[in-house]
Order: C-alpha cells, then structure tokens, then sequence
C-alpha cells in the first residue's frame, strides 16, 4: 500500500491509558510518511495538554468535562454544566476541522472524543476509532454507528459495535515489550538488585502506584512475609505513597534487617519490560495497555481489577485472559486476604506458570500501531 502524506485529526484522552495509543497511532503514521501532519485535540486541564507536546505535537484544548459519579455540591454543579460544555466544545471542534482540513478523524476514547468525532461525522469526514477496552466506553458505543471503522483489542465486541465495522488490531504498546529470554531476565536480576538464586514476585499498581496493593504488602511484612522462602518481592509503591513507605520500611528494617533481601520497593520502575523479564509472576491492575504489554512479554500474572474506573472494564480486560486460561484474578474486595498468597501459591507451580505465559503469548497482538495505521490508509 502507498503512504502518501496525510492530515490527521486524533482526539480523545483524560488518562494516560487513552493517550499512549494516541501518541503511538500518531508515531506510526509519521514513519509511514514523515510529511503527514497531525493534529491533537483534547479536553482542557488534563494530562493529554502536557503529554502530547512532549511527544512532538500540536494538541488544541475543548472546554469538554466528564459526568461525575460521586454526589457533591461541586460535582452537581458540573453535571449541570456538561451539555452547555458539550454543545460549545462541538461548535469549536467544528471550527477546528474547517481551519485544519483533516482526511480523517480518529478517536481514541474518553469522553475529549467525543464533540471531535460527533463534528467530523456530521461534516462527513471519514471517522475511525479505537477502543482499548474489553468493555467499550461510553463515549466509543455511542460513536460506534456514525463511524467507518472500530478497532478493538478483545474478541466479543460485536455486542457494542457494528460487527461488520470491527477490526482486531490489538492496543498500541511500546516496541520494547516482547517474549521475555533468558538474557532479559538476567538483566532485569541485575538491573533491580535480585538475586539469581531465588524466585521473584514484581507487584505493580499502575504508573502512580495503589493503595490497596500497598496496604496489601504493609499488612504480609507486618507478620514477617509468611511464605516467602527463597523469594524476592520487586514492589513499584508509586510516587504519592513514597514518603509513607519510606516510613513504614524503616520500622520494619529496623526489627528484621534481614527484610532489605527479600524486599526490593521503589516509587518508579523506568525499564517496565525488564521488570517483567526478572519477575517469575507479576501482580497487576488489569488496565488496557498492562493488560496488551503483559501478553506480548508472555508473563504469569494474577490480576486484581482496580474497582474505581468507569463500566469496571478491568474486570472484562482481565477475565478475557482468565476464561483463556491466559492470567488469574483476585478481587480487589478480597485482595488483603488473597493477593500475596496466590502469588506465592503460583511460584510453587511451575508448569501453571508455564501454561499461563503460554496462553498469554497467544492472546498478544503485535504490531497493534501499524494495523490501525493500514486501516487508516484503507479508509482515506
């Protein structure tokens, strides 16, 4: 197929789970032809004003906001300003695509999506998007018929979608995440300050860490780590929690010294993929780009869904590995009791630990980036 240079309008944020595969969409559409020129649109105040200029790019703000949940003085008041947002965030949208001139339209999800791809549709723009998600978002189903194209990353999705417009194409992930070797998890032993003699247990709460997940680790060190003989336990606390870890570490090393060898904690882990390649299970929230970077590194994992997102997708993303006998699951209600333990259970397992990588590598979905970009290709 010929990549000649395109005007793309890409849409959509709030969270950096919407976000990366925006930015990869735009990445892979620039290597295909570096004279395409992209277009970011996003809702004013929120990470993607920040993070998509320090990817290279041009973003406009909407004064979009999102429905809160949680009833509040505040939060009515901005509910009730929502359709007055809406409505005026599609008048500029509108005015955007006139000034801008794109030949496509893509959304990524989030609610910043939804004036941009409503306006390009109306002014009938070819339309695409994409949804990361094994339960679609709100914004993307109430898209799903006024657009050309839906690429998704699980099976099943014909249940909110169009099923002749559905393309698997997987979620965007950065090149850096593939099978784990030997070499990699040598690497990533030295890299983290494990030792090579022992199994390893790599606990990640997401980009700015959990509190359940800590609360959850403060509790098993408080009694002494039963059952972690010849382990070592790779903890990411995340950033906003550092201070009180900090804290709560020094007590415990001060009662058992011994407790700096099995337990290895840091608020930031920069080399994810070596973390993964050192880590004979890893604990996990189960949200999009994990969930595709976990496959496509063939790791063991257990998740534990985060209960606070919209639709509870990280259930649905972590059952499509379970009921593919790809992953384990543990409530996020029963995490205290059940997290570590499992963990622990499944290191004493070694040919589970291999069914699951096995069956995990099969759900990974490579090149995700590039097939959106194809399909973007057939669509103009």
């Amino acid at each position: 197929m010929e990549h000649k240079a395109l005007r793309v309008i890409i849409s959509g944020g709030g969270t950096g789970g919407h976000i990366f595969p925006a930015v990869s969409i735009a990445g892979k559409l620039k290597e295909l032809n570096p004279d395409t020129e992209i277009l970011f649109v996003g809702a004013e105040g929120k990470m993607e004003m920040e993070k998509v200029p320090a990817a290279g790019y041009k973003i406009i703000g909407l004064p979009i906001t999102g429905l809160q949940r949680q009833l509040t003085v505040k939060n009515i008041i901005n509910d009730l300003s929502v359709p007055f947002r809406v409505l005026y965030s599609i008048r500029k949208a509108k005015k955007v695509i006139k000034e801008f001139k794109p030949q496509i339209a893509i959304g990524v999800g989030g609610y910043a999506s939804a004036p941009l791809l409503m306006a390009a549709t109306k002014m009938g723009i070819p339309s695409l998007i994409q949804e990361q998600n094994g339960f679609a978002g709100l914004t993307n189903k109430k898209l799903g018929d006024k657009v050309q194209s839906i690429c998704v990353a699980y099976e099943g999705m014909e249940r909110f979608f169009p099923k002749d417009k559905i393309v698997m194409t997987g979620n965007p992930i950065r090149s850096v995440f593939v099978p784990c070797t030997p070499e990699m998890k040598e690497a990533g032993v030295k890299e983290y300050g494990l030792d090579p003699g022992k199994r390893h247990i790599f606990i990640v709460g997401g980009s700015l860490g959990s509190a359940k997940f800590n609360a959850c680790m403060k509790d098993w060190i408080s009694k002494g780590c039963p059952g972690s003989e010849g382990t070592d336990v790779l903890w990411q606390c995340g950033k906003y929690y550092k201070s009180s870890i900090d804290a709560f570490m020094e007590s415990e090393l001060a009662k058992n010294p011994d407790l700096a060898k099995t337990i290895k904690y840091s608020d930031f882990i920069g080399k994810m993929e070596l973390a993964y390649a050192a880590a004979d299970v890893v604990i996990s929230r189960s949200g999009a780009s994990s969930v595709s970077e976990l496959c496509a590194a063939h790791k063991a994992v257990v998740f534990v869904p985060s209960p606070n997102v919209a639709e509870d997708h990280q259930t649905h993303n972590a059952m499509a590995l379970v009921n593919k006998g790809a992953a384990l699951i543990v409530k996020d209600a029963d995490a205290m009791e059940k997290m570590i333990p499992t963990a622990l259970n499944l290191l004493d397992d070694s040919q589970k630990i291999k069914e699951l990588e096995d069956n995990a590598g099969k759900m990974a979905l490579p090149d995700a980036a590039l097939k959106i970009a194809e399909e973007v290709y057939k669509l103009i």
